[in-house]
């Protein structure tokens, strides 16, 4: 399970991404296509044509830092169709990491406590 700090957000881009591009190529298209700053500290996600391969770009304390998965087998269930960015949790991230198709999950109903600003 992934522990991240609340403050932290995550952006899926919905762009199919190129995987050939590097720390500073992902990082133009977290400013251009999330449009966050990709020195923020959030997470920016990114995922290929055929689904299977991800890279998640975050910047560390002292520079860009990248999480790279291949998968041998199956896809990601990435969200289809839109431009631009989704935001999405922990919690689903983990999900999407570990196979689940969030698009036919059933949440349950929780207290989410509303957004400041």
């Amino acid at each position: 399970m992934l522990s991240l700090p609340p403050s932290v957000r995550i952006f899926l881009c919905l762009i199919p991404t190129d995987m050939r591009r590097s720390f500073d190529g992902l990082a133009n298209m977290a400013t251009e296509v999330c449009g966050s700053s990709p020195f923020s500290g959030h997470l920016f996600v990114f995922c290929n044509r055929r689904q299977d391969r991800i890279k998640i770009l975050y910047w560390d304390v002292d520079g860009y830092a990248l999480w790279y998965k291949r998968l041998e087998k199956g896809t990601f269930r990435f969200p289809k169709g839109g431009e631009g960015r989704l935001e999405m949790n922990a919690e689903d991230l983990w999900g999407m990491l570990s196979g689940i198709d969030l698009q036919s999950a059933r949440r349950q109903k929780r207290y989410r406590r509303p957004e400041a600003g």
